[in-house]
């Protein structure tokens, strides 16, 4: 079996495209450039990657429009790349599927650190197999989750919060905590986005994302899963 290449870098830019999968590689990482988003989707179609990098501006289809085609289809890890790196545009970012953000320029460092902890938390092992309460369950094997019957499509860092309050089920857990159980205390990312991110599942899970009932706010802590309100 072929194994999988470890970044598809989808960049325009032909000269920083180059640049960053040459020091990729150096890194000793395994690597694919391309420079639209048709050529990238074809080739996660083709192949197997275990991370995607992806610039926001690209010529006919943007990079939100892609990031959303992919976590249609797969719920390989996402690295977005711009040079607008205003809130706006990153909670954009997110919004549509991306797992963390890097504004332009970067540093090559930041970049490698950001990659490497997006793998290491992918390709960790989930030592149980099913989840399920309150109508909600979660195989960490397939990462499938349906509730109410119907399935639900998650980003990895949404799979993940989902994940953590569900094994802590009416446990009060902080917006620290659950940040490093998913980011991981070594990531870049503002430990705010905790905030975001349970909205989007609140939207996804609950009849009425205003009155939750699955996942509650514990007031000035973090959130729960289950239990009374």
């Amino acid at each position: 079996m072929k194994a999988l290449t470890d970044i598809l870098i989808v960049e325009d830019d032909p000269e920083l495209g180059i640049l960053v999968r040459d020091f990729l590689c150096n890194a000793g990482f395994t690597v694919q450039l391309c420079s639209d988003a048709e050529s990238g989707l074809s080739l996660l179609e083709a192949e197997g990657f275990r991370l995607v990098l992806l610039d926001v501006m690209l010529p006919h289809k943007n990079g939100y429009e892609t990031c959303s085609a992919i976590r249609a289809k797969y719920s390989i890890p996402t690295l977005m790349m711009s040079a607008r790196d205003d809130e706006e545009s990153m909670l954009k970012g997110y919004e549509t599927g991306a797992d963390d953000y890097i504004g332009k320029p970067f540093s090559m460092a930041v970049l490698t650190a950001k990659i490497k902890a997006l793998l290491k938390r992918s390709s960790e092992r989930q030592d149980s197999t099913v989840i399920a309460s309150h109508g909600v369950t979660l195989d960490t094997v397939s990462r499938r989750v349906t509730c109410g019957g119907r399935e639900i499509r998650l980003n990895i860092k949404e799979f993940g919060l989902l994940r953590c309050l569900m094994e802590h089920e009416g446990e009060a857990m902080s917006k620290e905590a659950l940040f490093d159980a998913v980011w991981g205390s070594d990531c870049f990312t503002e430990p705010a986005t905790v905030s975001v991110h349970i909205r989007w599942l609140r939207e996804k899970l609950e009849q009425n994302p205003t009155a939750p009932k699955l996942i509650h706010t514990v007031y000035k802590m973090g959130y729960r899963f289950g239990g009374d309100a």
